[in-house]
């Protein structure tokens, strides 16, 4: 069902982005591209609530957006595509499946025993900092200055 509703998320997205191209020549067409953007990023939200990595998520619905926007403006709209182009899309859509394969590793590792990211990041490093203790460092070595005080220069 989430990768149904990614789909979905990536359909109404492509949809927004094509019409917002006709949208200039036929103005009533904005409605769509409002309801389109609002709907992609509402069924993006409903994958992430249902647990997808936000890595994975985020990057298959971008690529994928890529990908059928360039493929279905140069059938909608005659937009040319050059070989140059095609191999731009083939890389997004290679990158695409790299970090799906990635995502799905990383979840055979975590299920085979290794330490979760979620534990990981509760467990405090001896050996280095969290961003907490790395921020309060940093900001105490910012000197205060009290601006009603009169400059002894």
């Amino acid at each position: 069902m989430t990768w149904l509703l990614l789909a979905g998320a990536i359909l109404s997205e492509v949809t927004a982005s094509l019409s917002l191209k006709a949208a200039l020549t036929h103005p009533a067409l904005y409605v769509l591209v409002v309801a389109g953007y609002l709907s992609s990023f509402s069924l993006l939200a409903l994958v992430l609530r249902r647990g997808m990595p936000l890595g994975v998520a985020y990057g298959v619905w971008g690529a994928s957006g890529v990908v059928l926007t360039a493929l279905l403006s140069t059938l909608l709209f005659a937009e040319p595509l050059t070989a140059l182009m095609g191999i731009g899309v083939l890389l997004v859509a290679a990158g695409v499946m790299v970090v799906e394969l990635g995502s799905q590793r990383a979840h055979a590792e975590e299920g085979a025993g290794a330490p979760s990211s979620s534990s990981a990041a509760s467990a405090p490093s001896a050996t280095a900092p969290g961003p907490a203790a790395a921020l309060a460092t940093a900001t105490s070595e910012i000197p205060v200055v009290d601006p009603h005080q009169e400059d002894l220069r």
